[in-house]
């Protein structure tokens, strides 16, 4: 354990230094210059080390409007606690915070760098983190939304991400593609499980190595449960003691291990035949990653006269050569049953994304009716 003199009493944000007592003390002893998101994230700084004890955090609005939720200090603190004692995340830790610190994923990152006096390096959120880095910039532990991975992949640097200790993803699932990249990274990756109202993730579903697991395994001290669903529900000191139940429809293992399913709400009733929408996607990206065609994509259902809602791939990007989609509709073809085929492929020049880098399918939607044809 390092010495008190040697924990940290600064932290970098966009490559400037700013020491603890000077942000306790915001806006009086800030610089005059800073932008809005730098100065929103001093004010959760200042709020944090002067020892607030409630906080208002919006949801990411990934799948409706963003809703503001109440979390107390035990709560947050309780979840820095419970990341750092299971990846024994200690004061020496360099943490870099690029994920949107306004959404629960990016704060926990400055939260769990607050507790366990890791170095705390911040960068606004963007496609390529690590380009906003000095040359000479040393990182153990980040956090990423999967199209920041994505990007630090395809850009050729792996080599810098091995150099870490530690990588989480989250806010979305990882593609077919994109997991088949981090299968080729030595440094452990781990896909989260959680939301706004369990202070960040509550389980862990390690992608790469002999680990490599396609459940989630759920941190010590949290209780799951089902649903007459089938959905997760939730309880534990991250959720005040309260039972927190999903739209999440989970095949349950054991009452550590489970298997994620896909959403309720994502469900498409299609001639009254009940499609899982994830199902769908996860075939689909399977598909497109065999034919080497890098693309997002998702799968959703809209308003048919005849089934109701019609099985629909929106795909991201200008619409495939005639060749490809024909290849593309034959393996799904092959590998989905007929209610489940996608009866459209539509194109999207490019997909809306949330606040936070989730996929925004709601305002991705709004875009086809703007789109000829």
């Amino acid at each position: 354990m390092a010495t008190p003199s040697l924990l940290p009493d600064s932290l970098l944000l966009n490559g400037r230094t700013f020491r603890y007592a000077d942000i306790q003390q915001y806006p009086a002893n800030s610089p005059t210059e800073l932008n809005g998101y730098e100065a929103r994230v001093l004010d959760f700084c200042r709020q944090w080390l002067n020892g607030a004890l409630e906080f208002e955090l919006q949801t990411s609005g990934s799948t409706g409007q963003p809703q503001p939720v109440r979390m107390t200090r035990r709560q947050l603190t309780a979840s820095a606690a419970r990341t750092g004692d299971y990846f024994d995340l200690g004061p020496d830790t360099p943490l870099l915070a690029c994920l949107n610190c306004e959404f629960v994923g990016g704060l926990m990152m400055l939260v769990r760098g607050f507790e366990r006096h890791m170095h705390i390096t911040i960068v606004e959120p963007q496609a390529d983190p690590l380009v906003l880095l000095p040359a000479n910039a040393s990182i153990a532990f980040a956090s990423f939304v999967p199209l920041q991975l994505r990007t630090l992949l395809e850009t050729g640097r792996a080599e810098q991400l091995n150099q870490m200790k530690l990588i989480l993803v989250g806010g979305a699932p990882t593609d077919a593609a994109l997991t088949q990249q981090i299968a080729q990274l030595t440094v452990p990756v781990y896909l989260t499980y959680g939301m706004t109202e369990t202070a960040s993730h509550i389980a862990l579903r390690h992608l790469n190595g002999p680990e490599a697991s396609p459940y989630y395994r759920v941190l010590p001290g949290i209780h799951v449960e089902q649903d007459e669903r089938g959905c997760l529900a939730i309880r534990a000191d991250v959720t005040n003691d309260q039972l927190i139940v999903t739209n999440d429809q989970v095949r349950l293992l054991d009452q550590h291990t489970f298997e994620w399913l896909g959403r309720a709400d994502f469900v498409i009733n299609s001639g009254g035949v009940k499609v899982q929408a994830e199902k769908v996607e996860l075939v689909l990206e399977v598909a497109l990653a065999e034919l080497e065609v890098s693309r997002r994509a998702f799968v959703t259902g809209l308003p048919d006269e005849r089934l109701g809602e019609q099985v629909t791939a929106v795909l991201e990007g200008h619409p495939l050569l005639p060749a490809q989609q024909d290849q593309l509709i034959g393996l799904l073809e092959e590998r989905l049953s007929k209610y489940e085929r996608p009866r459209r492929l539509l194109f999207v020049p490019q997909f809306q994304t949330t606040a936070s880098g989730k996929l925004d399918r709601r305002k991705t939607l709004s875009e086809l009716a703007h789109i000829p044809g």
